[in-house]
């Protein structure tokens, strides 16, 4: 049957510090199929509560790169997999993430999407169709080098508020930041704003909803939904917060599409469009939903990446019922960021970056890179035919043109 990915501090020497910085409310409204169109009508700024700007570095500002994939969706024979990585007793997702660690470990900002919450410690631990995760997934994640991931998606709902708390505080133990949900109208209004190169990096992320289930009474703020007008408002206060960069996390798209639809470009260029003083609002868009790799492409200056694709899922049949190996799947998106050329000039993106990445569902499962992979077994054409079909679609639109390239 159809099983949709709903089934389902200072760093060391590269690290970031991650800031308790900038206050931002986020929320409300719409995106995905049936496709409703960008809300136009007028939101109220968020509230910003001033607060600590970071310190210059002492140095100046530096170049930085940043790395973001897409999915993290533990189907139940991915909960197995980490059972059996770990012996048997608890869960060890870290083994499954090894193969794509030396790329994000090396970045010196990487950000992941969390999609499901996290189920109670010793479970029960559940996936498709309302997921539970282990909760040691968020340790994974920050041994593998993620500093922040966006916790926004149809599924941030599956356990109720409780399952939004469970996840956070997972997070917050390992000293993974996230975005996108919250605990309290307080912690929504208290995003953490990152560090890289002397930059202060604001990350805010959105869903186009919960799968129908309604945000929890009195906690409107529980979730953020997608809204153009609010994301824009958000986006300026992080700006006023101190932001030298924004970066918004969308889950956006339609399933199994290839191409991004009709909200996803038009929101894309109002998005990029919007400009404050006559310096853009945003200056990244990182999406996920689509199950698959979708394209990346400059849209007014602006880098966009319309699906990455999911990066952890298990077997995925898309919507006649058959299994698609494009739901395992994907791309990490890799930007190098130079400082400004003067006063009052923005930080640019100097160099994009995509690479190819498979969630293999051999024996053991293990997310791959695919480059890395091939190297060391070229005559693998499962993986060749994997990586030519990231190729071709990540770069279906304009991105070659305005310099997109594979890395490695």
């Amino acid at each position: 049957m159809y099983r949709p990915r709903d089934e389902l501090t200072m760093r060391l020497p590269r690290r970031t510090a991650v800031l308790p910085t900038a206050a931002l409310l986020v929320a409300a409204a719409a995106c995905s199929a049936p496709v409703p169109q960008p809300s136009a009508a007028p939101v109220a700024a968020a509230s910003l509560q001033p607060s600590p700007v970071p310190s210059p570095s002492p140095t100046g500002p530096r170049p930085f790169t940043l790395v973001a994939s897409g999915d993290v969706l533990p189907h139940t024979e991915i909960i197995r997999q980490a059972q059996a990585d770990a012996g048997g007793t608890g869960y060890d997702f870290g083994k499954m993430l090894a193969g794509i660690k030396p790329v994000v470990a090396d970045a010196d900002l990487a950000i992941c999407h969390m999609e499901t919450v996290y189920g109670a410690e010793g479970g029960p631990f559940t996936g498709y169709p309302t997921f539970k995760s282990p909760p040691e997934v968020a340790r994974a994640l920050r041994d593998t080098g993620y500093d922040s991931c966006s916790t926004a998606s149809n599924h941030t709902l599956d356990a109720g508020s409780a399952g939004i708390g469970r996840t956070l505080a997972a997070m917050d133990a390992v000293g993974l930041q996230h975005t996108g949900s919250a605990r309290t109208e307080a912690e929504a209004a208290r995003p953490a704003l990152l560090t890289a190169g002397g930059a202060a990096v604001a990350q805010l992320a959105y869903s186009y909803d919960t799968n129908g289930i309604p945000l929890p009474a009195g906690q409107p703020w529980a979730v953020n939904l997608i809204d153009r007008d609010r994301i824009l408002a958000d986006a300026r206060a992080a700006r006023r917060a101190g932001a030298d960069i924004v970066v918004v996390s969308v889950h956006w798209g339609t399933e199994w599409q290839d191409e991004p639809n009709e909200q996803q470009l038009t929101l894309a260029k109002e998005l990029t469009a919007a400009q404050t003083g006559g310096r853009r609002d945003i200056d990244l868009i990182l999406g996920t939903h689509a199950h698959i790799p979708q394209a990346y492409e400059q849209v007014n200056g602006t880098w966009v990446v319309y699906g990455m694709g999911d990066q952890i899922a298990g077997d995925m049949y898309n919507h006649s019922g058959a299994l698609d190996p494009r739901g395992n799947q994907s791309s990490i998106a890799r930007f190098a960021f130079t400082p400004p050329s003067g006063p009052n000039q923005p930080w640019t993106v100097s160099k994009a970056e995509f690479i190819p990445q498979l969630m293999d569902l051999g024996t053991p499962y293990r997310v791959l890179n695919l480059n890395e992979a091939l190297r060391r077994n070229p005559g693998n054409a499962a993986w060749a035919k994997a990586l030519e079909h990231i190729r071709a679609v990540v770069l279906s639109r304009s991105g070659a043109a305005a310099g997109l390239t594979m890395g490695s």
